[in-house]
């Protein structure tokens, strides 16, 4: 005998159980199997009642996960693929500003460790830290091979 189908609660309880989701991320993967009468609206303002959902706990996992690896305006740009907008990004700017400097630095770091002497390789490190989302700012002071701390 075949397992029943999960439903609807289920599928989201189940799918928020493993990482966390925005609103508009779980209702796409939970519009894919809502049926007739299943009001999948209804079940995310139940699920964010319930403190099951929240955009904000999603923001700053999603921070967390991509802030050693990218620029703000890379993860600004995630953010708001996933639906987070208004207050919440404009937090999540501000808080990203303080440290984006520092953040770049130790990607160049790690990636390059030292300042190209020719002009291709400096181009090449360039685009790299500008492909991951850097300001010009963040990535001027990392170029020049010295932590912002460092300096006198």
């Amino acid at each position: 005998m075949p397992l029943p189908k999960p439903t609807l609660k289920a599928r989201a309880l189940r799918l928020l159980s493993q990482r966390e989701h925005s609103r508009l991320e779980l209702a796409r993967k939970l519009q894919r199997h809502a049926e007739e009468g299943d009001d999948v609206e209804a079940l995310l303002n139940f699920l964010e009642q319930n403190k099951w959902l929240s955009e904000e706990r999603f923001s700053e996992n999603l921070v967390h996960r991509r802030a050693a690896r990218y620029g703000n305006s890379r993860i600004v740009a995630e953010l708001q693929h996933h639906g987070i907008g208004g207050e919440m990004l404009a937090e999540v700017k501000e808080s990203l500003k303080e440290d984006e400097v520092e953040r770049c630095c130790e990607v160049w770091r790690r990636k390059f460790g030292e300042v190209a002497a020719d002009p291709e390789g400096r181009q090449k490190q360039l685009r790299f830290l500008m492909a991951r989302g850097f300001s010009q700012k963040a990535i001027r002071t990392a170029m020049k091979g010295t932590m912002p701390d460092e300096e006198f």
